[in-house]
Parts: C-alpha cells; structure tokens; sequence
C-alpha cells in the first residue's frame, strides 16, 4: 500500500538532471542575489547543501484512500559518484477520509548488496503505521541472504465486496485492518543464479469498524464470512528461484522464476489450517538499447482453503505484486477480488524517452503502456484463465540509477480510471 508520491520526487529529480546544479538553473544560489560578501557561509548557498531539496506539492488519488492534498519535502543524499544513498521524506496533508496525516520515511541504499529502511505515520481519524525493512545479501555472492520486515498498520480505508471473480460494486463494505507481522527469510544460494529460502511470518490480525460512515460495515453484509473476528497466523514459506536479471532494481534483461510453498496449521499458534502453493514467472525483453517488453505471469493455489480467512486469502487489484498477497491489477484498488486461488498477466513496454547526466548523476524519464489482466476463482479445479478482468494505461517512472525507480500508473478498468504512485517498479 504506497500511496505516498516520493515518486513524483523521483520524477523531478530527472527532470531536473538530479543535482545540485538544479539550484543554478532555478535561480536558487544566494551567490546570484547580491547578497553582502560577509553572507559566505554553506547555509546561505543550497549548491553547498550535502543534500538536494524538492518541495514537492502531494496530490494523489487512490480508489480506497480517497484525495490527498499536502507537502511533501524530499532530501536526497549522494555519494561523490552522484548515486542517491539516502532519502528522507516526511509529509503533511489533508485526506478526504483519514483528515489531517502526517507520515517519516527514511530510505537508504548504501550499497547494492544492502538496502532498508523506516517509515511511520498516522492519521487524524484512526489509521496508523510502522514499517521497518531491511535486506542484505541481495548479490548472492556470500552463500546466504537475509530479509526481515516489521509492520504494524490499522488501515480504516479497506474495501470488501464479496468473494469471487464476479464480486459487485454494489455490495461493497468497509472495515479497519489491525495487523502486526514480523517477517523474516533465509536465503541458502546454491550459485548465484539459484536460491532456495525458508520464510517464517507470525501475524496478528483483528477486523475493526473502518472510516466510512456511507458504506457498511464488512459484518454487517458478511456476517458469516470466515476470518471477521480477525485472527492469528504463524505461516512458514518455502521458495526456489532461479534469477537471471542483470539488476535486481532497474532489470532491462533475464528474468526472475520463483516457485513456493506455504502452510499453516492450528497446531502451530494459527487459527486456522490450510496451504497455498504457486509460482511467478517475469522476463525481461531488451527489444532495444532504450524499449524493454516486460512480462509477468502469477498463479496461486489454496487446495485445501476451506478454513482460510479472507485477509489471508489471494487478493487481486491495486499496483503491487506481492507473494502470498496482492497481484498487480491497476483498473482497481487494491484488493477489488478475493478467493482461494488467483491467476495475473502483466506486459509493460518500458521505454527510456529522455535521459541527462549532470553533475555525475544519470536521471532517466520513462514511458511504460501497459496492460493487466487476472481474475479469482474459488475451486482449484475451475477455469484459471476465463473470464478475466482485463484493465489497460500508461506508466510514468523517473530512474535514477542505479536503485531508485519512482513511479506514477494511470490505468483504466470496466470502473473508470485509476491512479497509482510508489517507489520501485510494480513487477
């Protein structure tokens, strides 16, 4: 759930060169005012600054979320290569549901083979969050890699309406998701290509009344719907994949082929028993120097879900693609289908269409059409390509390299237009 606009950041940070000379050209340098000789110091001259500064103005849309109005100022740190190292943006805004919010983020990637970092916000009106996230051995070139994420968050913005993959909008419904995870993962790299990890993940889940006094509430609808008092799941995860990109972050070629295992059990602290098991493939096309053709298939079975709450079923709708969670399909919010199983197709054509060095630092514009499809199904023995829910639109990314990939995803769905924001590229 990123519905933050750091990306729009990233965005003028390209379209700016991503450098301190950005002061120069916008007239910032007090050197240039006139100012007395004596006003010499660092503080007075913003292309002294360790870091670079963007106010940027914070205006998004999400069709859970509702409207965001506010500031968002970003600093952004470089080493003397130019790369960006750090990042530190805080907001203040105003949302049609939530009222008046206020969020920290501090991102940091100190090298490619180790990246975190640590959010938190909240709201006027109930919600709530904490994420810290950190990964090291990405490069695979020790015998083992390390994931651990913490997160707490009560989103009182959920939307529920109903199972299935014919669900109608009709019968939508609200609820708060009061969750708290720790999740950690152990990689074993059999070569730098092929790695086999082990995933542990206690969640603490309970289902509250949500925000919007125009919809009812999930129980009230749903009243029998397994999983509305919430629960507790200890999920253990295997996975095997086989990763050929030439970058994890910003990929123009190779591919990325994950298959895996995950249950859970009531003799285990869950309170429910059941499994899912599936696999993701994504291929990286390079078509030339400057367009590369991105696909992305997912599929993921519960073939013994009969127990499974709904919060920890398959979810389909919203921007990001998320193992044992969320599948990207961006005519919709997040979590528009639910079930026990789901397929997505994903195709992006990304396309570099203006790119300037200044100062050491390459910033990259690019253009990325796009189509989704997908759909939920309840029996794993029925149909995982037909009917699907087919949604089409237009990417925006700043790049700077070689780690950050702000993003800006127009689509359009059988509901209208949708629009999307976050950092990293959706798949």
């Amino acid at each position: 759930m990123r519905r933050w606009i750091v990306s729009l950041a990233v965005l003028v940070l390209c379209s700016l060169g991503a450098s301190r000379a950005s002061a120069d050209f916008l007239g910032l340098d007090p050197a240039n005012w006139g100012l007395p000789q004596s006003w010499t110091s660092p503080v007075f001259h913003p292309t002294q600054w360790p870091f670079s500064l963007f106010p940027v103005p914070e205006i998004a849309t999400d069709p859970n979320a509702g409207t965001t109005i506010g500031i968002l100022p970003v600093l952004l740190f470089n080493d003397e290569h130019g790369q960006i190292k750090q990042i530190i943006a805080p907001d203040i805004a105003i949302n049609t549901i939530l009222g008046a919010t206020g969020n920290f983020r501090y991102l940091a990637y100190p090298s490619s083979n180790t990246q975190y970092y640590l959010m938190g916000g909240g709201s006027q009106n109930i919600a709530r969050r904490v994420d810290l996230f950190y990964t090291t051995g990405r490069d695979r070139d020790k015998w083992w890699s390390f994931e651990g994420r913490l997160f707490f968050e009560k989103d009182p913005t959920e939307r529920f309406f109903g199972l299935g993959n014919n669900s109608s909008q009709g019968n939508e419904t609200n609820y708060t998701t009061q969750q708290l995870y720790v999740r950690a993962t152990l990689g074993i790299n059999i070569s730098h290509k092929f790695q086999l990890a082990i995933t542990e993940q206690p969640w603490y889940v309970r289902i509250e009344q949500g925000a919007l006094d125009n919809l009812p509430f999930i129980g009230r609808r749903y009243p029998r719907l397994k999983g509305l008092d919430g629960g507790t799941e200890v999920m253990t995860q295997l996975m095997a994949s086989y990763d050929t990109r030439d970058s994890i972050d910003i990929p123009q070629s190779g591919g990325l082929y994950r298959a895996f295992y995950g249950v859970a059990d009531r003799a285990f602290l869950s309170s429910a028993s059941f499994n899912q098991v599936g696999f993701e493939m994504r291929h990286y096309f390079p078509l030339t120097r400057r367009i590369t053709l991105v696909g992305h298939v997912y599929s993921e079975y519960t073939p013994a879900g009969a127990e499974t709450p709904f919060w920890a079923m398959p979810r389909l709708g919203g921007e990001e693609s998320v193992v044992f969670g969320q599948q990207t399909l961006r005519g919709y919010g997040a979590g528009r289908f639910v079930d026990n199983n789901l397929t997505d197709f994903n195709a992006e054509l990304r396309t570099r269409v203006y790119e300037m060095t200044i100062m050491g630092t390459h910033g990259i514009l690019e253009l990325a059409p796009f189509i989704d499809t997908g759909k939920v199904f309840h029996d794993a023995a029925g149909d995982p390509v037909l009917p699907l829910h087919p949604v089409g639109g237009m990417g925006f990314r700043g790049i700077a390299q070689p780690f950050v990939v702000g993003y800006v995803d127009v689509g359009w769905g059988s509901q209208g237009p949708t629009f999307f924001s976050g950092i990293n590229y959706p798949f």
